[in-house]
């Protein structure tokens, strides 16, 4: 399947309490390094024609103003977790000036989450104002948003399906602890993968770090960076060193750009 490069672009690295955490004071927290200063995770995926977001955490507005996007073709969303969705009103910005509905891909809970915690964007009568929006499925097969290929990775965050998703040779996983072999396949053959580590510990619905490293190890993807971090973690410049050649703690802001390929 042909992907054009992209170029993708880390929103947010952190956790659902984001970096710092309110009313601490550990050493991560008190940092003045900007790569220990992290909103909630999300990604945007850009080739030269269209524009994803992968989640509206409830940083996106200040995520889209610190990085200038103006155009927005389609959200994703993972699951529907609070700091996965709670920005979504915000995409009523881009029906303003885009003069269109905003697709929103999500799967059934996610779908009923957001039409739950929106009522009102999903109202029979509509407060003018409010954000335009079609709920979309997402199917099995790979798919397309614009020039940019999408595949659907069902992983598990405990007992919650959640969805990863593939574009091209870049892969994206948040809020995992889990991955079926028949998934992991989807994921094979990826040149960059991001990949949920919380913390050292281990936790019950996410990777630690162990577990992230060693699943990037297993898969034999060359490029990883883990994502969803939190305090507990610790300083990003200590924990870099740590890593195996090829992985990275990715930060907010940081970009990774991908080559354009010809069939996966």
């Amino acid at each position: 399947m042909f992907c054009p490069p992209l170029k993708i672009t880390f929103l947010g690295t952190g956790t659902s309490s984001g970096v710092p955490m309110i009313a601490c004071s550990c050493e991560v927290c008190v940092s003045t390094n900007k790569k220990d200063k992290r909103l909630r995770s999300s990604i945007l995926v850009e080739s030269e024609t269209t524009s994803i977001v992968v989640d509206t955490t409830p940083d996106f507005r200040y995520q889209m103003l610190r990085t200038g996007t103006i155009k927005m073709d389609a959200v994703l969303i993972t699951h529907p977790h609070k700091d996965h969705i709670a920005g979504l009103d915000d995409i009523r910005a881009f029906n303003f000036f885009q003069k269109q509905s905003m697709n929103v891909y999500a799967n059934e809970l996610t779908q009923k989450a957001l039409q739950k915690e929106f009522s009102y964007i999903f109202a029979e009568h509509k407060y003018p104002g409010i954000p335009d929006i079609t709920l979309c499925d997402i199917p099995e097969e790979p798919f397309m948003i614009g020039d940019i290929p999408v595949t659907a990775i069902k992983v598990w965050h405990l007992n919650m399906p959640v969805l990863g998703f593939r574009f091209g040779n870049f892969t994206y996983i948040t809020d995992a602890n889990r991955i079926e072999e028949k998934e992991k396949e989807k994921i094979t053959g990826s040149s960059i993968l991001v990949l949920n580590a919380l913390r050292k510990q281990k936790h019950i619905s996410h990777f630690n770090l162990e577990e992230a490293i060693d699943l990037v190890q297993e898969l034999k993807v060359p490029e990883a960076y883990f994502t969803h971090i939190s305090h507990q973690l610790g300083l990003h410049d200590e924990v870099t060193k740590e890593l195996p050649t090829g992985m990275h703690i990715s930060y907010d802001n940081q970009q990774v750009v991908t080559k354009k390929i010809l069939r996966r």
